[in-house]
């Protein structure tokens, strides 16, 4: 009962295999609080970083665990986007349109949300108290968040946050949320606001990557816009999927009605204008323009079809990834095959990148993020001024790990001198007397040291 309402996570035959399931999830969280997930022990590291996904999600209903952890299939392995053996579903037997877990990239650990497409069925018990009751089945449909897979959804989003501080990917293809009355009265609304909650207060890199041959539509793309948390949530696309608001069929119904369309016939199509042109000749007899209007009405409707065909593939051009990035709302488009290799550097390079900004917030608070960044990218130019800072995360996250003592001078030498800025402008406000004051205090070594630095 408590595997499939939520309460535990996990379940476990005996207490081997507990404890061995403890001692595995415990591995996934940092040494410390507050500490860095870098650098990768070489025993985590057993997967190739640049190796290609073998297993594309396929269109339609499908298991996600497959494209998370790789499928074993008649033509063998076909690896997926976590290192192979590395994914641990948590709260498996609950909300079952949603799938939550942590797995490694590259050695890296990390939270991951991704989205049953396939339809589940919901078992509500019967009652033994109540004689009358009886045990519900409940269809639940996939890529559509309900009232418990969204709560779901909030609910790891937390766990990754507060309590074990993990970069978060959610692999997004949802259609919406479900509005039916039953789900509006179990709060579907107020889940969802959960999970806006939880990703306005994430602490760590979130990447929302929708992935080949899925959707992100309607309210499920507001909740995981990036605009919610734009200092640590980035969105990707691959090059099949989709994305906006509408579908292209909901688009043609609201922007390209029937009426645009005849008019679009009589713009393109010779014979419709032909026609209407006869029907407006006031020389036609009665008898005559109802036969023009037979006709007319004959080919629109044969054209109809072939125009409504075209309005959806157009609309559809215009929920493409190539699209999303023109119009900024993704970072990029990605290809399937390559996103891990894409994803591994990219966390790694934002997990030591996050790790200085912490260290540069606690010298100096009142330094925004865009500043931080331009600091931080002088620092990395000296080094390699040929390189693309924004686009090559690569030769970031190498420069942060092969310069280590290079970034600790930078950022020592930046303390020093947010310092001296501060002193200076207390002692430019500070009269005499008090800065004679404060000199006094100084122990007598201290004293001797500053004077001897002064006569330099």
């Amino acid at each position: 009962i408590m595997y499939k309402n939520g309460v535990s996570h996990l379940t476990a035959d005996n207490d081997f295999m507990g404890i061995c399931k403890i001692v595995r999830w415990l591995s996934f969280v940092p040494i410390a609080r507050g500490a860095s997930l870098l650098p990768v022990s070489l025993n985590m590291q057993t997967d190739p970083v640049d190796r290609l996904i073998a297993y594309e999600p396929p269109s339609g209903p499908s298991d996600p665990r497959l494209f998370l952890a790789g499928a074993d299939t008649e033509a063998g392995w076909l690896s997926g986007f976590f290192d192979r053996g590395s994914f641990v579903e948590t709260l498996g037997g609950w909300a079952r349109t949603v799938v939550a877990g942590r797995a490694r990239l590259g050695g890296i650990p990390m939270g991951v949300i991704a989205v049953e497409a396939r339809t589940v069925e919901n078992i509500i018990p019967a009652d033994p108290a109540n004689p009358n009751s009886e045990e519900q089945v409940l269809q639940e449909a996939g890529t559509v968040w309900y009232p418990n897979s969204a709560y779901k959804t909030a609910q790891a989003i937390q766990d990754f946050n507060n309590g074990e501080q993990l970069p978060l990917i959610i692999f997004a293809n949802w259609r919406g949320f479900s509005g039916g009355q039953r789900d509006m009265f179990f709060e579907v609304l107020k889940y969802g606001a959960y999970i806006v909650d939880a990703l306005s207060k994430y602490q760590q890199p979130v990447f929302v990557y929708i992935i080949p041959n899925g959707e992100l539509r309607g309210g499920a793309w507001v909740v995981v816009d990036p605009t919610i948390n734009p200092e640590m949530m980035e969105m990707y696309a691959d090059e099949k999927s989709r994305g906006g608001v509408l579908e292209p069929e909901g688009i043609v119904e609201i922007k390209f009605r029937k009426p645009q369309m005849l008019a679009c016939m009589e713009r393109l199509d010779s014979q419709v204008r032909d026609l209407r042109l006869s029907l407006a000749s006031p020389d036609l007899s009665p008898e005559q323009k109802a036969a023009v209007k037979r006709q007319l009405d004959a080919r629109e409707k044969t054209l109809l079809p072939v125009y409504t065909q075209i309005a959806v593939q157009f609309a559809d051009l215009h929920d493409r990834a190539g699209r999303m990035a023109a119009k900024g709302v993704i970072r990029k488009e990605l290809k399937w095959t390559q996103s891990r290799t894409y994803f591994y550097y990219r966390v790694k390079r934002r997990l030591a990148e996050e790790h200085i900004r912490k260290q540069m917030r606690n010298v100096a608070p009142n330094v925004d993020r865009k500043e931080q960044t331009e600091i931080i990218r002088g620092w990395f130019l000296k080094s390699d001024p040929e390189a693309d800072f924004d686009q090559d995360d690569s030769k970031v996250a190498a420069w942060f790990e092969d310069s280590e003592k290079d970034v600790a001078l930078c950022l020592a030498a930046w303390k020093t001198q947010v310092d001296a800025e501060r002193i200076a402008e207390q002692v430019t406000e500070a009269s005499d007397d008090a800065l004679l004051a404060a000199f006094q205090q100084l122990s007598t070594e201290r004293r001797q040291q500053l004077l001897s630095k002064l006569q330099q």
